[in-house]
């Protein structure tokens, strides 16, 4: 540790003294300041970073919309534009930051250290690939779609299907491919980082990263600790881009139902004192967010998958495009479900197997052929599937059906 660390860590020290007497959270457990807002300063510099993060955000958006736009527009959504995209190769977005950013959605999916590097919660390679596959699927299914655009989607037919004044491409099995890509990547992609990869305690101890942090060792011409980058890491897929993007913005709605009005203040706060008790070496503390965080994020995507079930249902009626538009939500946070970790066990919620045996009872339909299309079908098993989702998580199907 150099001189200038050391000098840093006693004048750290001394501040976190003084401002014990002023907590910002009024914790009288801890004996250093919590702000309110998750900013960080070192030597009156900030010492968060998270732009890495906010990339990947901003690529999802512009792939989802580019395929709405070419949907409704009745343009062709080509699938070589979306694969560069995926992978960020042969400048395919329309900022010059994004292309050059050295950032790319599809190493970072199904990725994590926990799941899918030490193959904690039943992870693997084989799973990682067939993941990345099925997403390649979605946007190549988007774009076959794209191709027909005065084809009216129907049972085993892709096409373009009119959701109130709004055109959407569905596969021929009635998913919503853009739908199934956005959501599903969310948990695939952003969850599987911040839970089982980013919070994990085996990636923020790794090699001598506790060590440095405690000594306030920054990284070579940075001014944040490799522990502190990583927690700001995790915060960005959930509140980079200047938020109210992806969970950011589904935290918010599942809060905005007073049966879960407390889930936005919750996770805000874990972010922001696991980040103070980094700063001051409190590990227990920062361990003990990392627990709510896991917690509070995991319901999030159980409360929007059965509140598009619901939606699904009582859409069922005549144009089932705004139906297969909310089952298509529904199915891509399903998906979600399966990159939960749940406190204590370094595993998701529902298992891998749970989450596509769900899957499949809800898209395979009675002739295992038009998925959604069968109506009659998905009328007898939405509750089914809400009640075991709600179940697992300790609320209602009721209570999860009124968000909004």
């Amino acid at each position: 540790m150099t001189r200038s660390n050391l000098l840093f860590t006693a004048i750290t020290v001394a501040t976190l003294s003084l401002t014990s007497c002023t907590n910002d959270n009024e914790d009288s457990t801890l004996n250093y300041n919590v702000p309110t807002q998750y900013t960080f300063e070192r030597n009156s510099s900030t010492t968060v970073d998270f732009s890495g993060q906010s990339s990947r955000l901003l690529m999802l958006g512009e792939m989802g919309t580019y395929i709405s736009t070419a949907a409704k527009n009745k343009t062709f959504a080509s699938n070589t534009v979306l694969s560069n995209m995926y992978v960020n190769s042969n400048n395919a977005f329309s900022s010059t930051d994004l292309n050059t950013s050295g950032k790319q959605l599809k190493d970072k999916t199904a990725a994590s250290k926990d799941y899918f590097s030490t193959f904690l919660g039943g992870g693997g390679t084989a799973e990682k690939l067939a993941v990345q596959a099925f997403f390649e699927t979605q946007l190549t299914n988007a774009s076959f779609a794209s191709t027909l655009p005065q084809v009216a989607a129907s049972a085993g037919v892709a096409g373009v299907y009119l959701d109130g004044t709004s055109s959407r491409l569905f596969a021929a099995n009635g998913l919503e491919p853009q739908q199934v890509f956005l959501k599903g990547m969310m948990g695939a992609c952003f969850m599987d980082q911040v839970v089982n990869n980013y919070l994990s305690t085996d990636k923020l101890d790794e090699a001598s990263n506790r060590e440095n942090n405690t000594n306030k060792v920054v990284e070579t011409a940075k001014n944040y600790t490799t522990m502190e980058h990583t927690w700001d890491e995790a915060y960005g897929y959930i509140y980079g881009a200047d938020g109210g993007k992806y969970w950011d913005s589904y935290i918010n709605q599942v809060n905005a139902d007073v049966d879960f009005n407390t889930i936005t203040v919750d996770l805000k706060n874990a972010f922001i004192k696991g980040r103070a008790a980094i700063v001051a070496n409190d590990y227990e503390t920062r361990n003990a967010q990392i627990d709510i965080i896991k917690t509070k994020l995991a319901l999030v995507p159980a409360v929007r998958a059965v509140f598009y079930l619901q939606e699904g249902k009582s859409k069922l009626t005549t144009n089932n495009a705004p139906a297969f538009h909310a089952l298509s939500e529904a199915y891509g946070f399903i998906m979600c479900l399966r990159y939960t970790n749940k406190p204590g066990t370094n595993a998701p919620y529902f298992t891998k197997a749970e989450v596509d045996t769900i899957l499949s009872t809800l898209i395979s339909g009675t002739n295992q052929t038009n998925g959604f299309w069968d109506v009659d079908y998905l009328n007898t098993k939405l509750d089914v599937l809400s009640l075991q989702i709600a179940t697992k998580f300790g609320f209602t199907v009721a209570q999860a059906a009124t968000v909004n």
